[in-house]
């Protein structure tokens, strides 16, 4: 090991926070996958809340455990206390405290109390051994996205008329357990081939059910994942013009085959992104909620239950709404929670992040996790990319890396050698952490 890499083996991680870690993530993946399971609507909503509240009563005090006050960056430090102080004030704000409020704050992966938690992993310790355990978590949801999809197949297939459940599945499904593959692909340096081909097969997977299913935002998010991994791969491997030229060659080949393909299947395989590829679904729904907010409304938000006056809207089988609390379009949910300061605050840190990671840094993780934010900062419009999910996750830990000017000066050789010692010699004395 380098004597620079050295300087970063100061800080240790005890056996009860490597415990306290191993209880968070298992409690993540039983309310995840629990979570996931809900939108098919084949297993009673009492049994899927039994193991939701068995992964919470694993991962609250575990997590509890796990953070720690400590942010090498006095700005980022600055701004992360005025945002969360900010978002308790929004969870403050409209909560209900009937039945069904409470059931869907703490069991609403989407839209429940714990996405506003979500910021709270920056404070996590951040060393090898982290990056290491959430990469198999990665894998393990991954896995959990492929069964589900053989057990689901005929209603993830469905494509006979607007049908909203099957819908449901596949967004939930990839959101949740599969994109955040996209992340193992972009940090391919650090994992075998037999990962990365597991991770590239899971997003093509994704990207090809979504084109069947027509959902346009998770065509976007899958496919633009695959185009910026192929950006870092290239990069990575120091590629020369001549196979940059060849590879453009065989994208546009690629290309080529693929309209060819759907001109060929549009009106069967293909028939519902035929149908909606041109329709704009979101206007009526975006100008009830420009009538319906206020100055104050813009500012401040209306809290953690906010809703909009939206009549007419279908929301589900045989159900029209006539206030809504969702918007398709992340900013504007963002807004309309905690309004622009919510969302103002969110890019100063995550706008500065998204330089550091790409052109000041010295490694391909540093440059995957300011990827990543970009990324998140592009799907705000196309979709809602926040929630208590891996993939939200994934975007602070990714502001921590990138505002880490020790992890960011590390060399990919070194964060190799690290990631390449066995489990079974990692002591406490051994797992470098970054603030």
């Amino acid at each position: 090991m380098t004597d620079n890499s050295k300087t970063f083996l100061t800080d240790t991680l005890d056996e009860k926070t490597i415990i306290a870690l191993n209880l968070f993530w298992t409690g993540f993946i039983i309310y995840t996958v629990s979570y996931a399971i809900s939108s098919t609507e084949h297993i009673n909503d009492k049994v899927i809340n039994g193991f939701q509240i068995l992964g919470l009563l694993l991962l609250v005090p575990s997590s509890a455990l796990l953070i720690r006050f400590r942010i090498e960056s006095k700005y980022l430090r600055a701004l992360f206390i005025l945002y969360y102080c900010w978002l308790i004030s929004v969870m403050m704000r409209g909560f209900e405290f009937d039945y069904l409020s409470l059931k869907n704050m703490l069991f609403n992966n989407d839209f429940g109390i714990f996405l506003y938690f979500v910021p709270l992993i920056i404070l996590f310790p951040r060393n090898i051994l982290y990056f290491k355990k959430l990469f198999d978590v990665i894998v393990i949801l991954s896995l959990v996205f492929i069964i589900y999809d053989v057990l689901f197949l005929k209603e993830l297939l469905y494509r006979f008329g607007d049908n909203t459940t099957s819908q449901g599945m596949i967004e939930i499904f990839s959101r949740h357990l599969s994109l955040p593959c996209g992340f193992l692909l972009l940090t391919f340096v650090y994992n075998s081939k037999i990962r990365n081909l597991f991770a590239l097969f899971i997003i093509v997977l994704t990207f090809l059910l979504a084109v069947i299913r027509a959902r346009r935002g998770l065509i976007f998010m899958s496919f633009s994942m695959l185009t910026f991994s192929y950006f870092i791969y290239q990069y990575a491997n120091k590629t020369k013009v001549i196979n940059i030229v060849l590879s453009l060659f065989m994208v546009s080949f690629i290309s080529f085959m693929a309209v060819k393909l759907y001109t060929e299947n549009r009106n069967d395989t293909f028939s519902l992104i035929t149908e909606r590829i041109g329709q704009q679904t979101r206007t009526e729904v975006e100008q009830y909620f420009y009538k319906d907010m206020t100055t104050k409304d813009w500012i401040i938000g209306r809290g953690i239950n906010a809703k909009y006056f939206c009549p007419g809207v279908t929301i589900g089988i045989g159900e029209v709404s006539i206030y809504r609390r969702v918007i398709e379009t992340g900013y504007l949910q963002m807004i309309l929670n905690g309004g622009i300061i919510s969302l103002g605050l969110l890019l100063l840190m995550a706008i500065p992040a998204i330089f550091n990671g790409l052109f000041n840094s010295k490694n391909i993780l540093s440059k995957a996790a300011g990827i990543w934010i970009l990324l998140f900062l592009l799907y705000m419009y196309p979709a809602t990319p926040f929630g208590f999910s891996l993939n939200y996750i994934l975007v602070w830990i990714s502001i921590g890396i990138c505002y880490s000017s020790k992890l960011r000066g590390m060399s990919d050789d070194t964060i190799k050698e690290i990631f390449s010692v066995k489990k079974k010699i990692f002591r406490a004395n051994d797992q470098p952490e970054f603030s």
